[in-house]
Parts: structure tokens; C-alpha cells; sequence
């Protein structure tokens, strides 16, 4: 039975990635706590004549805040950090007091720079020459809180580089080092790691935009500086990936309860597909619906890849993990590849088709 599934979810890859016009997918899925697939599927370019292999670095974008999030409550089970303390003393750049939670959890108020169209003629004009850490801190001066502390939802790419900010001023470690301590180096991680200039990213799968050139799709990797995410971006592998979310959701990087702290929803969207009730704890964008029981991850989008990395606490009555990393970017594509092989999961293990 076990083949049988994991043939049908390559199939159902396979048809994804052609309907999608994608060249590849790296895919990991973790069944309680084991892996059950690791796999890449289609192709590094375009002419798809060189095979993705199951191990490929992508970019893994804003998957990276759960990292950062899961960070944060280690340094909070440590006793370093509350939940809902003022970190005025960590940052004297804002002139309003706000919390760890409302960082976590995109309640703060602190603008967001994707919005600005200034900053997508910087990253055009000087792909590899991002803006540094200050530049875009000067962000908030310039367009202030959107609202009061706690008082409403914006998600802010500003505020995860503010909380890498407290972070690095707390331990006195960079946010590699802390990420390798609390997340790379225990699970023993060798392809997982933050980059920080392009002379890092050099073995990337290459990955597929039109964002420089509208009419062409253009490979990225090796022009568009990781920088430009401002509060850092990992890179990794979908096997390595899937390794620290499961680690995650089963309490092998922080406990439990503070487990439960980043899947309790602050905020409520509605519908959002695929999720039935899309919402955000603390770092994790969450599905209160779900029909697989708790689910919790984060999907990510930047120039050249789209991925998702989602836990499912019940998913055909398993705790199942799942990753996918796509080497183009569309839109939502790595979420909604999470959800077709959770659907083809669950269709050939509880609904027994085939």
C-alpha cells in the first residue's frame, strides 16, 4: 500500500507541475516523525532535460519567520524573553513600546515594505546591492505605525526584522549562530543554512521569474541578493525542511505548550484557498478548519520559487508533515501542492481508493 501511495502522490506532482507550468517540485513528507518521501520531481531548467534532484537548495522565503518564530520561544522557554513584556530596551528606534507577542504574530503596527513600490524598483534596478538593515528601518520613521500596538493584523516583513534585530541585541549572537544552536546543528542539519551574500547561494536550484524581465522567464539564483528579505532567508532542502517542522510540532525544539502558543489563532481571515479558515498565531499561518485536525506551517514567495511547509496533526490519522518547494514563482503554488498531496493522502489511506 505504502508504494502504491507514494507512486500516486508522484503522479499527482507530476499533473501539478504540468498544468502549473512549473519545471520541478523537491517534496518531503514525514509520517509520525518518519520520513515516508523524499523526493524530487520534474526538472532544474526549463528545457527539462536536467532532473531536480530530491536534495535541491531553494530559498525557502517566509517559512524562514517560523524559524525565527520558533527561535524566539526557545529564548522565551529560557527565560530571556516574555511573551508580553515591552522590548522598548531592545528597540530604541520606535517610539511606541510593543511586545514579542505582537511581532510574533503580525499585531504590532510596524509597516510592511512589500507594499511599496520603491522597493520593487530598488530590487529591479540593484538585484544584488539590497538595502541594509538600517535603510530599511528607516521605513518606519517614514510611514509610521499603521495602527496602535495590538489593535489590529498587518502582516509586516519590518517587524520579523525588527524581531531578528531583538534577537541578535538579547544573545549577542547573529541570527545564523542562533539558528544553528537552537534549530540546524541539533538536528544535524547539513544542507540548511542562512546566507548572507551571493557568493553563498551559488550551489541554488536554479529558479524561475519574470520579475526582471516581464515577457521571459529568467533563472535568479545566482543575481537576486538574499538580502532583500530583511529579516534574513534560509536556505534548505525539502527532506531538511520537513526534519525541522515535524521537529517542531512534536515538541523536539520547545515544548509542547509553547507549541500550542504558535498555533492558538490571533487572527481570523475567513476563507482562503485552500484553507477553509485561514488565520495567524505566532508565526505560523494556521488552518482553524482543517479538516486533517491542527494545521499549522508557512508558505513563502520571492523571486524564482514558491514553497509551503505545513504540519497536519491528523491527516489520515497521523501526524503528518509536508514540504514542497517549486523552482518558479506563482503564486500560492507551494501551499496548494501541499494541499493536493494531503488530499491524495487522505483519499488512499482512510477513503481506500485505488
Amino acid at each position: 500500500m505504502s508504494e502504491y501511495l507514494k507512486e500516486q502522490l508522484k503522479l499527482a506532482v507530476e499533473n501539478f507541475l504540468s498544468k502549473s507550468q512549473i519545471p520541478g517540485a523537491a517534496v518531503a513528507v514525514y509520517v509520525n516523525s518518519q520520513a515516508f518521501l523524499e523526493l524530487g520531481i520534474g526538472y532544474q531548467n526549463l528545457s527539462h532535460t536536467v532532473l531536480l534532484p530530491t536534495d535541491a537548495n531553494f530559498y525557502i522565503y517566509s517559512i524562514t519567520k517560523s524559524l525565527l518564530a520558533t527561535v524566539s520561544l526557545y529564548l522565551v522557554n529560557q527565560g530571556l524573553l516574555t511573551l508580553d513584556t515591552s522590548l522598548q530596551p531592545y528597540t530604541p528606534f520606535l517610539d511606541t513600546p510593543i511586545t514579542l507577542r505582537q511581532l510574533l504574530s503580525h499585531t504590532s503596527g510596524l509597516p510592511e515594505y512589500g507594499e511599496l513600490p520603491i522597493y520593487f524598483a530598488s530590487v529591479k534596478a540593484n538585484p544584488a546591492s539590497p538595502w541594509s538593515t538600517q535603510e530599511f528601518l528607516e521605513i518606519i520613521q517614514k510611514q509610521g505605525l499603521q495602527f496602535p500596538p495590538g489593535q489590529g493584523w498587518k502582516y509586516s516583513n519590518i517587524g520579523y526584522l525588527v524581531l531578528r534585530c531583538v534577537l541578535e541585541k538579547i544573545t549577542g549572537l547573529s541570527i545564523q549562530q542562533l539558528l544553528e544552536k537552537v534549530i540546524f546543528n541539533p538536528l544535524g542539519l547539513q544542507k540548511t543554512f542562512l546566507p548572507q551574500s551571493l557568493d553563498d547561494v551559488y550551489q541554488l536550484t536554479p529558479g524561475y521569474s519574470n520579475f526582471f524581465h516581464q515577457d521571459e522567464l529568467q533563472d535568479i539564483s545566482q543575481i537576486y541578493h538574499p538580502g532583500w528579505v530583511a529579516h534574513s532567508v534560509v536556505i534548505s532542502t525539502a527532506p531538511e525542511l520537513a526534519k525541522i517542522i515535524d521537529a517542531l510540532f512534536t515538541g523536539k525544539i520547545i515544548p509542547p505548550d509553547l507549541v500550542e502558543q504558535m498555533l492558538s489563532p490571533v487572527h481570523i481571515f475567513g476563507e482562503y484557498p485552500p484553507l477553509k479558515l485561514a488565520g495567524y498565531g505566532l508565526g505560523l499561518a494556521l488552518d482553524v478548519e482543517s479538516p486533517y485536525g491542527k494545521m499549522g506551517g508557512h508558505n513563502g514567495g520571492g523571486p524564482g520559487y514558491s514553497t509551503a511547509a505545513f504540519h497536519f496533526s491528523k491527516l489520515a490519522n497521523s501526524r503528518v508533515t509536508v514540504v514542497a518547494l517549486l523552482n518558479r514563482d506563482k503564486h500560492d503554488h507551494g501551499l496548494l501542492l501541499v494541499d493536493k498531496i494531503a488530499q491524495v493522502f487522505q483519499e488512499f489511506v482512510v477513503d481506500g481508493l485505488g
